[in-house]
């Protein structure tokens, strides 16, 4: 009211209002409008309120006197919240407890049930924003809640309804201290967090972009969106006509049928989004693991939902840190990306950063675990575990989702270095003698294996060559050797085709792959690069074979350059060999980097070269009416982009685009119109040169050059983050040659592999040791469990201990 003009009486008002301030100034609150956090403004409006209600109803206060008594000996303990109680309230002390008995006589669950459940119909927090919170955020009805419950030895019975709105409302501080309280989440309150939580409000899931995490959802699976936004309460709010009873039972009979779907739909998106399929576990889950379900649900809530704290609470209070914290950095970064695809690039860049916390906790655990246990934190990058269905190793699961650092981390590199000498030691010199201490683990090493196959594969390359340098028309071809040398590159490569359609499909590995769906593996399979070399040599090669005995001509010409081409290709394919190598594999890694920079240089060049070919045919061979007439060698698009193509490598041609040249040609047009093979003589055209000129200053000066600053930008990041590259590609070739058998020595042991096979859990012999070492089989299965509950324990107190900054 400060400068405005008002009378007497409000000035005298306003005075007694100030005095009756300044006498009662302990019960004021003070709040920074511009510097503190705004969820402080609930908690210092309860506290006023319940100060100014504990000194009317507890002390008596009265008003007319002339002296303020010393409130903060006065006031009672119940006054304050309950960090400052301890827990230690006596029933029928505290306010909450008075207030409860002025509107009933007994304050008993189902009296408080009624209560609390009044809240719940109306409460709906503030979806877009989590962040945000309004002076009615759950202030003084949590604390009375609160207070009632733990006086009335309620809390186990009750508290879940605090619990849920403490969710909804974001309420990091109210959901800690019920969880240290034994507070556990109703599985039944599921549908109701993920609709005023995730889902829009008001939304009819329609066609529309309604700019949200729902619409995202639906985008990767909408079936599944659909069950975990389901609109159940608005329905029964809607019943205006029933009974309030009518109105419980039924919303009682619906959350009890969609709190499992929901359940069921959420995890199954998550597997959707990671296109991972389902892996069930046969057993009946105990008491200890159905609380561990109710967590991992609520944590994927967290990360539908992008609540941070809340998603950091419930990951600590779960199971497999490790694994499930990469898995949560995986959905976060998926969701991430359909987010910007909707150009939604406020969510986009929250849900990536909240990706990149969950990463780098996991990070900061793996490095502490190896400072502590060296070899608990190397033997769990390979334990493997579930989360929401998705059955998989930290290690394998880093792999699959391109997680650069934690493949690279000094953890998942002892391991690789375990697994590639065999459980060895890990050096070349010990290495090559254990050939003769333990040669049955020396000759089954994926080390040995790789350096044999290549071995191989050189072999198999002298002999193609030889075939291919020798004419297959001459008599030389009757001798046997050559033969031999065909035949062998047929088996070689048959032999290999097998091993990458394992590799592909995973039928027979032993690990490194998750369950995946066939496309999932497909895709992640047709991303490495060296695969697509791979798979375009044996389509070469078969397509020579098929040349060869199919399309036989009487000099071999087309069979030649087919198996020319294929063998050009395997002649690439053997540079994978030194992709192993710690200085050649990153030279490698750059080549095949700067192979996309210039696909998409070439991309440009087309449409520049074509337009450019098209100005100068027109004007140099006006009216040409046989583009696409004769033989395809013939066909006048190769004239139209063969000269501004070689333009771009200084091949000026400039005596055909004056069109001086007069050599070689005719002007007659029936000569040229019936015989595609002779050429025409061009017309002299100005304008061609000026264009010509023209393109060479575009194409020389700037598209060559700017190709050239795509390549060093390149180098320079492929340089710089040389070692963490070199370290993924690396786990390729180890993962790979651990079940990998040289060709063509692997098909001798195809059926034993099919039939049989000593990796897969039914395999005849793990049934036969089972049966004749029953005792060595059960001491395994004991030792391996209370390795897995000590890796649990483990991951648990180094991530506490990372939280609490220990």
């Amino acid at each position: 009211l400060f400068g405005i003009r008002f009378d007497d009486k409000k000035y005298s008002e306003l005075k007694t209002q100030l005095k009756i301030i300044k006498e009662n100034k302990d019960l004021v609150g003070v709040f920074d409008l511009y510097q503190d956090d705004p969820l402080m403004l609930s908690n210092i409006v309860g506290e006023a309120v319940v100060s100014c209600w504990s000194m009317e109803n507890i002390l008596q206060r009265d008003i007319n006197d002339s002296e303020m008594p010393n409130t903060q000996n006065l006031r009672p303990k119940t006054a304050f919240p309950h960090s400052q109680t301890n827990g230690t309230t006596i029933k029928g002390s505290s306010l909450a407890w008075k207030l409860l008995r002025r509107n009933s006589v007994n304050p008993e669950k189902k009296v408080i049930d009624q209560i609390l459940g009044g809240f719940k119909l109306e409460s709906r927090p503030y979806v877009l924003n989590p962040k945000y919170s309004t002076p009615t955020s759950l202030p003084l009805y949590f604390y009375f809640g609160y207070q009632i419950l733990q006086e009335s030895n309620l809390m186990e019975d009750c508290g879940p309804v605090l619990l849920l709105e403490a969710l909804k409302a974001n309420r990091c501080d109210y959901v800690r201290v019920l969880l240290d309280q034994g507070v556990n989440f109703d599985p039944k309150n599921l549908p109701e967090l993920y609709e005023q939580t995730v889902s829009c409000k008001d939304c009819k899931f329609k066609k529309e972009d309604c700019l949200h995490m729902q619409w995202i959802l639906k985008q990767i699976e909408e079936n599944h969106a659909k069950k975990v936004c389901h609109k159940y309460r608005s329905k029964v709010l809607k019943m205006n006509k029933k009974k309030k009873e009518d109105q419980q039972k039924y919303l009682a009979d619906k959350v009890e049928e969609l709190h499992n779907p929901v359940a069921k739909s959420a995890k199954g998106l998550c597997r959707k989004i990671l296109r991972y399929k389902e892996f069930t576990k046969n057993n009946n889950p105990t008491e200890d693991e159905s609380i561990d379900e109710n967590i991992s649900n609520i944590l994927l809530w967290a990360l539908f939902a992008n609540r941070k704290e809340l998603a950091e609470i419930y990951w600590l209070r779960g199971k497999n840190h490790l694994l499930t914290g990469l898995v949560c950095s995986a959905i976060l970064k998926k969701l991430s990306k359909k987010a910007n695809n909707v150009k939604e690039q406020i969510l986009a860049s929250d849900l990536e950063e909240h990706s990149k916390f969950f990463e780098q906790r996991c990070l900061d655990i793996m490095d502490r675990m190896y400072e502590e246990n060296t070899k608990q934190a190397i033997d769990l990058m390979d334990t493997e575990a579930d989360i929401w269905g998705i059955h998989s190793s930290p290690l394998t699961f880093a792999y699959e989702n391109f997680m650069y650092d934690v493949v690279a981390h000094t953890c998942s590199q002892k391991n690789m270095n375990r697994q590639w000498y065999n459980n060895l030691a890990p050096d070349l010199k010990p290495f090559l003698k254990s050939a003769v201490t333990k040669p049955g683990k020396f000759f089954t090493a994926p080390l040995t294996k790789y350096v044999f196959n290549y071995m191989m594969f050189f072999t198999m390359l002298v002999m193609y060559s030889a075939f291919v340098l020798t004419s297959i028309s001459t008599k030389y071809y009757v001798q046997d050797i050559a033969r031999v040398f065909e035949y062998y590159v047929y088996f070689w490569g048959a032999g290999d085709f097998i091993e990458e359609l394992i590799s592909c499909f995973g039928c027979l590995e032993a690990r490194g792959r998750s369950h995946r769906s066939y496309y999932s593996r497909m895709k992640r399979y047709l991303y490495d690069f060296w695969n697509i070399v791979d798979l375009l040599s044996y389509a070469l090669l078969i397509s020579a074979l098929f040349v060869r005995h199919f399309f036989i001509d009487e000099t071999f010409t087309i069979s030649r350059r087919m198996f020319a081409l294929s063998l050009l290709v395997m002649y690439m394919r053997f540079l994978e060999v030194f992709l192993i190598h710690r200085k050649l594999g990153p030279t490698l890694i750059m080549i095949k980097e700067m192979l996309k920079d210039l696909l998409g240089f070439l991309f440009i060049a087309l449409f520049v070269v074509l337009g450019v070919g098209i100005y100068y045919h027109a004007n140099l061979w006006p009216d040409h009416q046989t583009i696409w007439s004769g033989d395809w060698t013939n066909w006048r698009i190769w004239t139209i982009i063969y000269y501004p193509y070689w333009q771009l490598y200084a091949e000026l041609n400039l005596e055909h685009l004056d069109g001086s040249d007069q050599s070689d040609c005719t002007n007659v047009t029936s000569v040229w119109e019936s015989d595609t093979s002779i050429n025409r003589c061009p017309q002299q055209d100005w304008t061609v040169q000026a264009v010509a000129a023209i393109y060479l200053l575009f194409s020389n000066l700037l598209l060559v050059n700017l190709v050239i600053a795509m390549f060093s930008f390149t180098f320079e990041r492929v340089q710089e983050n040389s070692e963490k590259l070199w370290r993924f590609e690396r786990y390729t070739v180890i993962n790979d040659y651990d079940w990998r058998i040289p060709s063509p020595i692997n098909l001798v042991f195809l059926p034993y592999r099919f039939f049989c096979c000593p990796t897969r859990d039914g395999c005849c012999l793990h049934k036969c040791r089972g049966m004749c070492c029953k005792n060595a089989v059960k001491k395994e299965k004991k030792n391996k469990e209370e390795n897995e509950t000590y890796q649990k324990n483990f991951q648990k107190i180094t991530a506490l201990k990372i939280h609490n900054k220990i």
